[in-house]
């Protein structure tokens, strides 16, 4: 076994292949950016070495120094974690060049399944069924016009070189196929620098199933089980469990079979994933191979009790597979979710920023790259967190995460709790009725419960009244927080607190207080709210929600049922700071990109001012009205926080207007 190793990753996943190297007596070298100074991953490295600065191009993409760093630090291998580098085969040889072990499949394999053309051509090889299509990739326009007539509509285009949905168009008419055909060959060169194209018919409502395999450099390879991966948003997973839900055993052990073929096809070592997405029918088709150990690899880990980072250390030194096919078992079911840093009433658009508060549920798996006061960069990948649990079946594990959703403080990030809490929360859902397209079909599931925005100013009042031994807000006249309480009446207004909640100012009157929180009353409706604190965070109950707050000091930061509401106190801000009609400012941390106006531009509302680039997403910055640009604060390569003025436009008065 290897007795120091180098964690070429950052977050979540470098702190769980550590809690891994700690168990084992592995020691272990961090590496990280100038963003992540500080950051929770370097805790327990007997080193850690600053790589660059925050893009990922200057730091966790540099393979030669990570390499170098390993060299330095007497380290015998580098285990890629997943994203960044762990997939890229040219790395994964310059690290077995340099004398050290790479903790994952061998370059050959990686360079070899990377080609989604290539990869379908040796899995179709191996007695893998594949979806019916084009065999080898071209982005020839008029040769992938032949072969959509060929296999019939719809179809899909997908980039040879691409992953993670992206670029993925699906074609179901004729009309405008030369001009969609040429587009997709652009995505493709500007996303991965080679605009190849494969055409598969594409399948209707599929689910998405894959299944765990390992290999040894002693030719043995083994399966364990499968994982379901249906609930996806934009190609992006959210939700996964295992085993699959109610697929019959047959096919079930089809699709192990099928994957342990493929992989022994191959000669496959160390940890992979071979994806499937499985028709109405329960017909399979093989979709592709993750070279790596995948996010959701907790769920295979909570049904067979085995660590898979522990194998994969294994498997790198040389040893054989802990265990043989009929040694693995597995029994009940794990859910993980997902925790972005995202917004999604803005279509979750990444939402970097500081932690203030953290609070994870008691009795549940956490697998967390962050802690009170930590910051998430707008350079890298917006998940943050992910929860999984176990139960002795499915409907007991669904309870156990939506009990985990709403136990969760996550104080000072616009998270995607609540759209978690209300997927889980889903008739489809809970029934297993779902396919790939569903979250993004079901858009009544990414908005909050309608009303929960005055629980909001309610709950910030409830926080205001609870610290002892400093001075009420609803005091009038000198009196302490030790309120007369037999002698307050549950309807008459007591006191009265004002709220910024956006730009709008609104008040909450305290009607009355329980033995445990408050009666109050926002806008005429009445709120009866539970309220306790411990640790800075104030948690409670609100009409039956959950909640959880704290006071930074400049504003109320707060959660119900997961999504977030940033309240200020009416006393920290006037009227007249209100946002000006013309103000156009970031809407997030990140990178100005493109400024595409300058002074003296005559503007239009809704024209694109300038672009801010976050999580590998780009955010167009609006005008808010008709109007002349007159100032210009940040210029193109800056670095910008949430909220920093980027465009002045004078807005224009309209004719006639007094």
């Amino acid at each position: 076994m290897f007795k120091r190793i180098l964690i070429a990753n950052r977050g979540e996943i470098a702190c769980r292949i550590a809690r891994t190297c700690r168990q084992l007596g592995i020691e272990y070298v961090a590496v990280h950016s100038s963003a992540d100074a500080g950051a929770l991953h370097l805790k327990g490295a007997v080193a850690a070495v600053c790589l660059g600065a925050g893009p990922a191009t200057e730091s966790y993409l540099k393979g030669k120094a990570i390499i170098a760093a390993a060299l330095q630090q007497g380290c015998e291998a580098v285990h890629p974690g997943y994203g960044f580098l762990s997939e890229n085969a040219e790395f994964a040889q310059a690290v077995q060049d340099a004398g050290l072990t790479f903790i994952g499949p061998r370059a050959e394999t990686i360079l070899a399944l990377g080609d989604k053309s290539r990869a379908k051509s040796l899995m179709r090889d191996a007695g893998v069924p594949t979806v019916p299509g084009m065999v080898e990739a071209s982005e020839d326009p008029a040769q992938l016009e032949r072969m959509i007539s060929e296999i019939g509509l719809p179809v899909l285009l997908k980039p040879s070189a691409g992953g993670g949905g992206k670029g993925m168009q699906v074609l179901r008419s004729l009309a405008g196929l030369r001009p969609a055909i040429e587009a997709a060959i652009r995505v493709a060169r500007s996303s991965f620098g080679d605009g190849r194209l494969i055409v598969e018919r594409f399948v209707e409502r599929p689910r998405h199933i894959e299944v765990q395999v390992f290999g040894d450099r002693q030719g043995n390879v083994v399966h364990l089980f499968e994982r379901e991966c249906t609930l996806q948003r934009r190609h992006q997973k959210v939700v996964e469990e295992a085993p699959a839900i109610g697929l019959p055993e047959a096919v079930r052990m089809r699709l192990h079979d099928a994957a342990v073929r493929g992989a022994r096809s191959i000669g496959y070592v160390n940890a992979g994933t071979f994806e499937f997405i499985v028709d109405q029918e329960n017909n399979f088709y093989f979709l592709e191979v993750n070279t790596r150990l995948q996010v959701e690899h907790p769920v295979t880990e909570e049904i067979t009790g085995q660590d898979l980072v522990a194998w994969q250390f294994q498997v790198a030194a040389g040893g054989s597979l802990p265990l043989s096919q009929s040694q693995i078992k597995a029994s009940g079911c794990a859910i993980e979710c997902r925790i972005y840093a995202e917004d999604p009433l803005e279509g979750f658009r990444p939402a970097p920023g500081r932690v203030s508060r953290v609070a994870w549920p008691q009795g549940v798996r956490v697998e967390a790259g962050v802690t009170d006061g930590d910051s998430v960069p707008a350079f890298y990948d917006p998940m943050v967190a992910k929860l999984v649990v176990r139960g002795e079946n499915r409907a007991r594990a669904l309870e156990q995460m939506h009990d985990a959703l709403r136990r969760t403080a996550l104080l000072g990030l616009t998270t995607n709790l609540g759209f978690l809490t209300r997927v889980l929360e889903d008739p489809a859902v809970q029934s297993g009725d779902v396919h790939t397209q569903y979250l993004d079909e079901a858009t009544a599931l990414h908005k909050p419960k309608a009303g929960v925005a005055a629980a909001a100013i309610a709950c910030a009042a409830a926080c205001s009244c609870m610290p002892a031994g400093s001075r009420s807000p609803w005091a009038a006249s000198g009196r302490n927080d030790v309120l007369d309480r037999s002698s307050l009446s549950a309807t008459a207004p007591l006191g009265t607190l004002g709220f910024w909640a956006g730009d709008h100012l609104v008040q909450a009157s305290l009607t009355g207080f329980l033995e445990n929180g408050v009666h109050l009353s926002v806008d005429g409706e009445a709120f009866r709210i539970g309220v306790s604190s411990a640790g800075g965070i104030y948690r409670g109950t609100v009409n039956g929600s959950e909640w959880a707050a704290c006071d930074t000091g400049a504003a109320i930061e707060l959660q119900i049922d997961g999504d977030r509401y940033a309240l200020v106190p009416a006393r920290l801000r006037s009227p007249g700071e209100a946002k000006a009609a013309g103000a156009a400012v970031a809407p997030m941390p990140g990178i100005v990109t493109a400024l595409l106006v300058q002074i003296g531009s005559q503007v239009a509302e809704g024209d694109v001012l300038a672009v801010v680039e976050a999580m590998k997403m780009e955010n167009q910055v609006l005008a808010s009205a008709n109007g002349v640009v007159t100032a210009i604060h940040f210029p193109v390569g800056a670095n910008v926080g949430v909220g920093d003025l980027l465009v002045e436009v004078e807005v224009a008065v309209p004719q006639g207007g007094s």
